[in-house]
């Protein structure tokens, strides 16, 4: 049977960056491939997701307010199926060019987490507003200097999100039908990281990287089990998501490098492996990720550096085996985003607008075949040509994604 899937959340359907779907290209067809459809956006952080045959994507508009939006499209044809709107000031909040957390959807609701920590459940299908929250007011939030980042996280009938409350609501659960506060947790201040859930001693923890530190939660009522702190040197600026592999948990940061967690399988605990940082963000040790989140293959990570450099690192020791520039040109902040597929293929969507089909091995990097599909924009980042920082989205055997002016959908079906 063929295998199709929905990419209905931040990194994926399990929200690990495994893209599963199967009757996919194994190299592309020229140096440019053409969209299926365009569909007109604004500008923004926030990559697509796909469900039940809709695109989902928000964006920031200035004039005549200063909004935020919501969009839905269909997945087929990019019609637009409906849209939503409200005001937003992003004040002090630095890189403007809108939001950054990608929509959640699950179980026919739409959860969209904005900039500012504004929260809205929407019916998925048509729309309606079923609840919302102002976190920045409800909540107090201590604002990030780059404001709210963190998708959503469904997880059984509570939606979880880190906002950076106060009064101990760094993460705060709410009834996912209702908005029901159910339980808040930590004093800590906010990251842009996102959460992940794990399995650990026959138990579902939720692990949150928080700007202060490495957190695992019982997802039903916040209760700490275990911490281990990441405290900042000069900011926060903890991104990436946390990978799990076995019982190795892997987090990096743009400043203070890379750190593995052991997870225990059969105690709620962990045991700090190594971590390693560097003099500076250009005098790097291991790996210091900004944007983009590592992948482990067997023993080893593969994730971008500081200036974009993809890196290999042996994960028990953090030992560097080797760099390579080949899959972006080196710049400050210089964005991939790594895909795996369910063999050892692995998908990158680079800043450049290209899609890369390659190999990752403790060898080298080897690229099997690249591709562009989308120009550039200059409101994510005013330098170098502009940038195309939004994570894609890889369902209905297409790729999804966007930049400042627009949405597209690019078919990756194998025999055409």
């Amino acid at each position: 049977m063929a295998l199709a899937d929905d990419w209905p959340q931040w990194r994926g359907p399990q929200r690990d960056g495994l893209w599963r779907e199967d009757g996919i290209v194994q190299r592309f067809a020229g140096p440019r491939l053409e969209p299926l459809w365009r569909a007109e956006v604004g500008a923004g952080y926030c990559g697509p997701t796909v469900a039940n045959g809709r695109v989902y994507v928000a964006d920031r508009v200035e004039k005549p307010t200063e909004q935020e939006r919501v969009h839905c499209f269909d997945a087929d044809t990019g019609a637009r199926v409906w849209a939503y709107e409200y005001e937003c000031r992003y004040g002090s909040i630095g890189y403007t060019a809108g939001p950054r957390a990608s929509i959640t959807v699950h179980d026919g609701r739409a959860y969209f987490l904005g900039t500012a920590g504004h929260l809205h459940c929407f019916d998925a299908a048509t729309g309606e507003v079923l609840w919302s929250k102002d976190g920045r007011t409800e909540y107090k939030i201590a604002m990030p200097i780059w404001g709210i980042a963190a998708a959503p996280l469904v997880e059984g009938e509570l939606l979880i999100v880190q906002i950076g409350g106060a009064d101990g609501a760094c993460i705060v659960a709410f009834d996912a039908k209702s908005g029901d506060e159910k339980w808040r947790a930590l004093d800590d201040r906010a990251s842009y990281s996102a959460p992940i859930m794990i399995e650990q001693a026959a138990r579902r923890v939720l692990v949150c990287w928080t700007g202060d530190r490495v957190a695992g939660l019982d997802p039903l009522t916040g209760q700490l089990h275990w911490q281990e702190p990441f405290v900042p040197t000069r900011m926060v600026i903890n991104i990436a998501t946390p990978v799990l592999s076995d019982d190795y948990l892997f987090v990096s940061s743009f400043y203070d490098g890379s750190m593995v967690l052991r997870v225990d399988p059969n105690a709620l605990a962990v045991e700090k492996l190594w971590h390693r940082r560097g003099a500076s963000e250009q005098s790097t040790e291991s790996l210091h990720c900004c944007i983009s989140t590592p992948v482990i293959l067997g023993d080893y990570v593969y994730g971008i550096d500081s200036f974009g450099e993809l890196r290999c690192l042996d994960l028990k020791t953090g030992d560097r085996i080797w760099g390579s520039i080949e899959p972006v040109p080196r710049n400050r902040w210089a964005n991939v985003h790594i895909i795996r597929r369910n063999d050892d293929v692995l998908w990158m969507f680079n800043e450049k607008g290209d899609l890369i089909i390659c190999r990752l091995s403790t060898e080298g990097y080897r690229e099997i075949s690249r591709t562009h599909i989308i120009d550039p924009t200059t409101q994510q980042l005013n330098q170098r040509g502009g940038v195309c920082w939004s994570h894609p989205a890889f369902a209905n055997r297409c790729v999804y994604v966007r930049n400042d002016r627009e949405l597209l959908a690019v078919s990756l079906a194998a025999g055409q």
